[in-house]
């Protein structure tokens, strides 16, 4: 792989500058896309918008960019599209610092601004290799997320059809499931739950996913399998409640679609039922619980070390199954009546076991 560094004027960048909505944002004589179709929308406030602008105005040094060179000899901006987008659209007077367009200062202010120098890594390799540069160089500015280094390697039309579906404030997947995500949508974190889901499916990686389909004309499987997906979740958990929001429903919808033996009333009578269980810590767990049966999800509260104390002292330090002697700390506090059979965490309900015993009940 080849890193180059190169001092790059201003003046070179805002050649041909256009921001389109529909085309992207390019520069540097149209052979730099400022911001890929893949990328997200400009993120920077006011605020850090004008400080870029002061920092070349002082001569004071921005952070290196990261450019990525492509086959065509053309090149993405990988690190550094905030800052750019902000000189440039300065220069195109779409904004003023303190009162003062681009167009109304002194020809050498507006020389001394143009001639200011960027220091700009330039990246040229496999797709392996670049995506491990990323990852490791120290990024500055705006971080970008796993996801956006991945849209810099795959990109495509595939990508670009994708990004319609899941990358976008207004896009289809914030419209019709907003409520079981997690994440940003202009920060890749949805397109990214969406390939993680369908990759699960296939028994590969996001990356393996994304390269292998990075050449595709459509990204209309990804999109028809995310419907899929929630479709089935509102299908059966006809309730909607907050603890919903985040869950890695591909992966459940994956495992579980299958073999789930409640109707969706049964599911939600069991839901409403261990919402209001106290001996229920995590409430999100519920649902991998009744899809998968396993108590570890749920966090069962476990018996307080007072409690612990007290049955200790009432069985005289002695196991309740083996009855031999051990130290407290050799002991592990036990449900009498398991929760599953409707105990409590409660002292009537403690007994305290050595941890041979303690294992051999549970495995039973």
């Amino acid at each position: 792989m080849k890193i180059e560094l190169k001092n790059i004027k201003i003046r070179d960048i805002i050649k041909g500058y256009v921001n389109n909505n529909e085309d992207g944002v390019k520069g540097y004589d149209g052979k730099l896309n400022i911001r890929p179709k893949y990328q997200r929308e400009f993120v920077y406030k006011d605020k850090q918008r004008n400080a870029v602008i002061e920092t070349i105005f002082k001569g004071f040094p921005l952070n290196v960019m990261y450019w990525v060179k492509n086959s065509d000899n053309n090149y993405e901006v990988l690190d550094g599209q905030q800052r750019t987008i902000s000189f440039c659209s300065y220069v195109n007077g779409d904004f003023s610092i303190e009162e003062k367009y681009f167009h109304n200062l002194t020809k050498d202010l507006q020389e001394k601004f143009l001639d200011y120098e960027l220091f700009i890594y330039i990246c040229e390799g496999e797709d392996s290799e670049k995506l491990d540069w990323f990852r490791i160089i120290n990024i500055a500015g705006e971080k970008l997320t796993e996801q956006e280094l991945r849209n810099a390697v795959y990109s495509g039309e595939w990508l670009i059809d994708a990004k319609q579906y899941f990358s976008k404030t207004s896009c289809p997947a914030y419209q019709t499931a907003e409520k079981y995500l997690k994440g940003s949508a202009i920060r890749q974190e949805y397109l990214e739950t969406a390939i993680k889901w369908i990759s699960d499916k296939e028994g590969i990686s996001i990356e393996e996913y994304m390269a292998k389909h990075q050449h595709d004309k459509s990204a209309s499987e990804l999109w028809l399998y995310f419907q899929e997906v929630i479709n089935w979740v509102q299908a059966m958990f006809i309730k909607y409640r907050k603890e919903q929001k985040g869950l890695d429903w591909g992966i459940l919808y994956n495992k579980y679609k299958d073999s789930l033996k409640y109707s969706p009333k049964e599911l939600e009578e069991i839901i409403s039922k261990l919402m209001k269980d106290d001996d229920v810590t995590n409430k999100s767990g519920i649902y991998e619980y009744i899809l998968s049966g396993k108590e570890k999800f749920l966090s069962i509260r476990k018996f307080s070390d007072n409690i612990k104390s007290e049955c200790y002292e009432e069985q005289k330090g002695k196991c309740a199954i083996c009855k031999k002697d051990f130290e407290i700390n050799k002991m592990e506090a036990d449900h009498k009546k398991p929760w599953s059979d409707g105990g409590k965490t409660i002292k009537e309900n403690c007994q305290m076991l050595c941890k041979d015993c303690n294992r051999e009940k549970s495995n039973k």
